[in-house]
């Protein structure tokens, strides 16, 4: 054979090992896309559609909600004739109703159980058969890394159910957006929109995840994050009893120990690992048994490494946090620490967490905001609904003193931070018209601990005139009389309904301040 009959030759060879791939790979994927689609039709009929109507409160204006807002998201049937969607989805809803795959019609729904911390809900429908042809999905376990991954949903661009396709790429701590909350996630490649919220991420058929948020801020593409099924699974328990109690926290805080020098000083050996407990908060469960400069060396049995992390399986290494997140109220979290070089072990009970470890409480939802208009002047107390009023890039354009409040801690002392945040012009405050966002540290010299106890010293005071006094020492006076005398002509001046929130003043709330 001639040297070009022998090229030709291995050209042809060549050519028909592609042509024989080519065959094998469209077989291969018509099989694989069958078998899709077969598990698409038996999962379609589980997946609706929730139209939710809320009405938030102004922050800016406590006694007043915004205009009315409308917007959707998606859910999945599960065990027991419930949908489980999103909470952010559901968030200060005054109506929901849910629409089923290829049914036009609305159903009036109700919210059962929301878990803001966990960005879950629960929702029910009450028409008679609605769940008939509608079959609950079971809850799986979450897949291993690489693992292919269906996202149902209804997001914008269409009013039909989308499905996509994604991998799982990986699974660690990441932040809630909805709740800010530092929780297990899972990151898949599959492209999630608005109304994509509360779908269900699907493997072998069964629900590994509840689709959360998109990722990057626009900065990448087709990136999103689930509600894997730990997180799942610890909602559907807390709700077994109708009563929130959300995840427990055994009240410290701790910092990386990577530094030789540093893991030297606090009595580690080289070959050992810890994080370095760095507060310990009163009142908590940790109090009286940890301390300060204690090495956190294991929990529940998981191995603590420097960077805080801990390996919970070959495919799975997170933030240790998450061995606490998986607990239930009473729950015992046994510990071993070491103290000055020297280990010991302790057991702690999972509690409920306070209101807030910080001065600045944490977003809420469905609630009515707290103020006290006293002389004009309006405050509330200090917390991330009022800080993210000033709008999506809140960390550059609030107020820097309100900002900064969010890195302190609260104590028994000081639970809360108070904030004249604006004044109605009247002549009972003449001299602080311009006065905005000034967080008040005293009134008539004696320190605040918490709103309820300033609204009380505001109620009860017998003092002819107010001080209120920031920080920085700059104060303004009031006269108590004149405040008094004013305080309805304010009111319909500026037509605001009263001159406090709905429920400051109730012995019940007052008794739980006062504990």
């Amino acid at each position: 054979m001639t040297a070009a009959g022998l090229v030709a030759t291995r050209r042809w060879l060549l050519l028909s090992a592609v042509l024989v791939a080519s065959c094998l790979l469209i077989l291969t994927g018509g099989a694989a896309n069958a078998q899709t689609s077969d598990e698409i039709r038996e999962i379609e009929d589980s997946i609706v559609k929730i139209y939710t109507t809320t009405a938030d409160p102004d922050y800016f204006t406590p006694w007043r909600l915004m205009n009315p807002n409308q917007s959707s998201g998606s859910g999945a049937v599960i065990e027991g004739n419930r949908i489980l969607t999103n909470a952010h989805v559901v968030a200060n809803a005054s109506y929901v109703q849910v629409q089923k795959n290829s049914d036009p019609r609305r159903y009036l729904a109700r919210v059962e159980f929301v878990s803001h911390s966990s960005d879950l809900a629960l929702i029910q429908v009450e028409e008679p058969g609605f769940f008939d042809d509608a079959p609950p999905l079971e809850i799986g376990d979450l897949p291993d890394p690489n693992t292919e991954v269906l996202v149902f949903g209804y997001p914008i661009g269409g009013r039909t159910l989308s499905v996509t396709k994604g991998v799982l790429s990986r699974v660690e701590q990441q932040v809630y957006a909805h709740s800010g909350e530092f929780l297990l996630a899972g990151q898949i490649d599959a492209a999630i929109n608005p109304g994509n919220s509360g779908g269900p991420v699907i493997a072998d058929g069964e629900i590994v995840g509840v689709v959360m948020q998109s990722a990057g801020g626009g900065r990448t593409e087709a990136l999103g994050y689930f509600v894997p099924t730990d997180i799942v699974r610890h909602m559907l328990t807390d709700a077994s009893d109708g009563q929130f109690d959300g995840f427990p926290d055994l009240g410290f805080r701790t910092q990386d120990l990577e530094s030789p020098a540093a893991k030297a000083r606090y009595g580690l050996e080289e070959d050992e690992t810890g994080v370095l407990v760095i507060k310990v908060f009163e009142d908590s469960p940790a109090d009286g048994l940890l301390k300060a400069n204690d090495v956190l060396l294991s929990i529940d049995g998981y191995e603590v490494a420097g960077d805080s992390s801990i390996r919970l399986n070959r495919d799975l290494q997170t933030n240790y946090k998450h061995a606490i997140d998986v607990k239930q109220i009473g729950d015992t979290v046994p510990l071993r620490i070491a103290r000055q070089g020297v280990a010991m072990d302790v057991d702690l009970t999972a509690q409920r967490r306070q209101q807030s470890y910080s001065l600045v409480r944490s977003e809420e939802f469905d609630a009515i905001p707290d103020y006290y208009i006293y002389g004009g002047i309006v405050f509330v107390p200090l917390n991330m609904n009022l800080i993210k009023r000033w709008g999506s890039d809140w960390t550059r354009t609030a107020p820097v003193n309100l900002l900064h409040a969010r890195s302190q801690w609260s104590s028994p002392e000081k639970r809360e931070v108070i904030v004249a945040l604006q004044v109605l012009a009247a002549d009972v405050n003449l001299g602080y018209h311009d006065v905005r966002n000034v967080i008040v540290e005293s009134v008539n010299g004696e320190p605040i601990r918490d709103f309820a106890e300033f609204a009380r010293l505001l109620r009860n005071n017998e003092e002819p005139y107010v001080v209120f006094e920031a920080e920085s020492g700059f104060q303004m006076v009031v006269d108590h009389q004149q405040a008094r005398d004013s305080e309805a002509e304010i009111l319909e001046r500026y037509r605001i309904p009263a001159s406090y929130s709905e429920g400051l003043f109730d012995q019940s709330a007052l008794a739980q301040h006062e504990e």
